[in-house]
């Protein structure tokens, strides 16, 4: 008998031609955040399964909560005796370990060859437990469900088990680029992309001496946290001070967000083509502020026909804060160190935006010499160095 990690795939299961490179890249990724252990898979079309080689069980089973693609985490014990005898023997150790009054027993019995029925396994097993418990049978709420899992090769007995963060393996559906502040929504906004698959690399626009080295390495923090779960993102520091100040100069003082996000956004396309990335990612909600409401949204979108992704469209804030607290972001975004959205922020804001007025302005200033000045000195940051934190 021996205790191993079961993996249970969740959403996984509804692919069906493209499963096994669905399963084939969790397995990799789980690979890559394990590495300082010593362990086995073994995986199949329904299941994966993890052995460990040393007593580190607890410590996998923390790392794993961090994977996107896993539905559930299951510590189970595994044996090659799959006589009904040893399979009570488990179950009553199972049961004897947990917390509760009542119980029910599943069994699955992937194995068709075995020769007792899962009906009659549970009945068997059910009446192990009662004659030898004091626990009673609830088959609509058990507290303890018990599962019982006859393979092949082996016998595998749970109870219910941990959960995991679903989704899909990072990087099933490509790579995108974020646009990082140092704000709440940004990072959420990233973390909900990663659940669909997709691996993330981070952009983030500063404006020193406007903004602050502090502001810098609050977005470094925040890069880092979403590593948890991404892949091996890179983020690129664009230097934006010289755009912003002639923005602020030259144009409509109303339209200076309008303007600073449409210069963002023709950078963020050139970086993102220039690095595979096939779509980029905003925190922008629908509503939330004068920048975002609909007409806002069209101004900017204006001049790029690059695919925008938008999370949290429909999130309200507290929603927002909900999640960033659960993925730890919250503290770090709200340090008071400001980004270059909020050091020229207009006394009032425009809210419905005129494309034939934002025409007439931008013409007033030629900003392709700038803008090719910004993307050819962009910076990259090595998120697994500290060293970065001291620019």
């Amino acid at each position: 008998m021996k205790k191993v990690i079961l993996i249970k795939y969740g959403e996984l299961t509804t692919k069906k031609d493209n499963r096994n490179f669905f399963i084939k890249t969790l397995k990799k990724n789980i690979f890559k955040k394990l590495s300082s252990f010593s362990f086995d898979i073994i995986d199949d079309y329904y299941r994966m399964f993890i052995i460990p080689k040393n007593d580190d069980i607890d410590s996998i089973v923390s790392k794993l909560k961090d994977i996107f693609g896993i539905h559930e985490i299951v510590i189970a014990l595994r044996s090659e005796d799959r006589s009904l005898e040893n399979i009570k023997k488990l179950s009553f150790d199972i049961i004897s370990e947990s917390e509760g009054n009542t119980f029910k027993v599943v069994t699955n019995r992937s194995d068709k060859s075995y020769p007792i029925h899962s009906m009659d396994m549970n009945d068997k097993i059910g009446g192990h437990i009662l004659r030898n418990t004091k626990l009673k049978v609830d088959v609509h709420n058990p507290d303890i469900l018990l599962n019982v899992e006859i393979r092949r090769d082996y016998v595998y007995v749970y109870e219910s088990g941990i959960s995991g963060l679903g989704g899909y393996p990072v990087g099933t559906l490509g790579r995108a680029l974020l646009m990082l502040s140092g704000g709440i929504d940004s990072p959420v906004a990233g973390f909900q992309t990663i659940k669909r698959g997709v691996e993330l690399y981070y952009l983030y626009f500063e404006s020193r001496p406007h903004t602050s080295i502090e502001a810098r390495n609050k977005v470094i923090s925040l890069a880092r946290k979403l590593e948890r779960y991404n892949s091996s993102g890179k983020l690129f520091v664009v230097n934006f001070t010289k755009i912003q100040e002639t923005i602020y100069k030259n144009l409509d003082q109303d339209y200076l967000i309008t303007f600073m996000r449409r210069k963002m956004y023709e950078i963020a396309e050139r970086i993102a083509k220039r690095n595979n990335c096939l779509a980029i990612v905003n925190g922008e909600s629908v509503g939330q502020v004068a920048s975002q409401t609909l007409k806002s949204i069209i101004a900017v979108n204006d001049v790029t026909n690059y695919p925008i992704l938008r999370p949290l469209c429909s999130f309200d804030k507290l929603e927002i804060i909900d999640i960033s607290k659960r993925i730890d972001t919250y503290e770090t975004s709200i340090l008071p160190y400001e980004d270059c959205c909020t050091i020229f922020v207009p006394r009032h804001p425009v809210i419905n935006p005129d494309l034939h007025h934002i025409y007439e302005e931008e013409s007033k200033y030629d900003f392709k010499e700038l803008v090719d000045e910004a993307v050819s000195s962009v910076e990259i940051v090595d998120l697994t160095e500290k060293k970065n934190e001291l620019l």
